[in-house]
């Protein structure tokens, strides 16, 4: 599925004890937000340490603090109405649910009470959960981070996420602390973006920079690739996957918009290899290959932003199994065999 877009109150309601547990805390021992701390270095061997997960919370903060900062939730706003659009199609009504990373609510606005009963909804951005949009539903706002997840097992019928797992250092671990927190026979629907985002930007910038200066870095963060993702979600227990992609692309007056934008929607490059300077003429050369290489009659240019759909479900007794392996009574063999002794029989 392909689309097209054009660039155009207190935290913390009532929280319920039995639901949250003390495995994330989000203020050091003196109250303070840990996210006012200055950059720290990779832990020593950090393999699964690829984003730095303090400036990810202030680059969240300092984006939710625009003046103008709805002007910018045009990608945020259409990929959640679709992810909530997938939790429609699931023909059953969910007494408690959980958006992991929900920004500003950007799924809860599209869905009912009919479907959800109750909703948390949890962000690493105190800015962006004063921000919420308005629902229907009764919701409890938890400041928390994705990749601690602070709920005991076994408490939601239904976690969404939109847009937000793409940041996590450990995916894998964060899948499986979804799928704890779900209860048997819960569901994950989630959307994050894939392996061929901004390719339009990453290889204008990597051609620039190997002529202006020689050799290139990462100015665009790393995603996870649409085979690796039906693999991430079975290692974490989920069973009965789906798995699609959905194409976006959005239209802007040239480079130097697609960068600004993202950086007002909190989405800056936050990997700790990233380079912290572009040169002036870096920059500009990169802006004329980008629309001399991709950019339409009209002169604007376009962002492609590949976004992957997951549903997975967690196991269950009353769930349906597939066959034990060899239990077929019939051959692929034989199919051929099958449709033409049909043909055949016909008068």
């Amino acid at each position: 599925m392909r689309g097209l877009l054009h660039r155009g109150a207190s935290i913390g309601p009532t929280l319920l004890p039995h639901v949250l547990c003390h495995r994330s805390q989000c203020t050091d021992r003196s109250g303070r937000d840990r996210g006012t701390e200055a950059p720290r270095r990779p832990p020593p061997g950090g393999s699964m340490n690829v984003f730095d997960r303090t400036m990810k919370r202030n680059q969240k903060r300092w984006a939710a603090s625009l003046q103008e900062h709805d002007k910018y939730d045009y990608l945020r706003a259409e990929v959640g109405r679709r992810v909530a659009d997938r939790v429609y199609d699931i023909a059953r009504t969910f007494p408690m649910a959980l958006d992991v990373g929900c920004g500003k609510s950007h799924i809860a606005e599209h869905l009912s009470k009919e479907v959800v009963e109750r909703f948390f909804l949890m962000d690493i951005s105190e800015n962006s959960l004063r921000l919420k949009r308005e629902s229907e539903m009764p919701t409890h706002h938890v400041l928390g981070d994705e990749e601690f997840l602070p709920f005991k097992e076994n408490t939601f019928d239904l976690v969404v996420s939109s847009l937000s797992l793409h940041w996590i250092n450990d995916l894998p671990g964060a899948l499986r602390q979804i799928q704890q927190v779900l209860k048997p026979d819960g569901v994950f629907v989630g959307a994050m973006v894939g392996g061929e985002t901004l390719y339009e930007l990453r290889c204008s910038l990597q051609l620039a920079e190997l002529e202006r200066e020689g050799g290139f870095a990462p100015h665009v963060s790393p995603y996870t690739a649409v085979t690796d993702l039906g693999n991430l979600l079975g290692q974490a227990g989920f069973n009965m996957l789906t798995v699609d992609i959905d194409e976006v692309q959005v239209h802007y007056p040239g480079m130097l918009e697609v960068i600004s934008d993202l950086k007002a929607m909190g989405e800056s490059n936050c990997a700790w290899n990233r380079k912290s300077m572009l040169h002036r003429d870096t920059i500009l050369a990169a802006a004329a290959i980008y629309k001399e290489m991709y950019g339409n009659e009209d002169g604007s240019v376009p962002a492609t932003f590949e976004i992957l759909h997951m549903i997975g479900w967690k196991p269950h007794r009353s769930q349906a199994k597939p066959a034990r392996r060899g239990s077929a009574t019939a051959s692929f063999a034989d199919l051929s065999k099958i449709a033409q002794q049909q043909t055949d029989d016909r008068p």
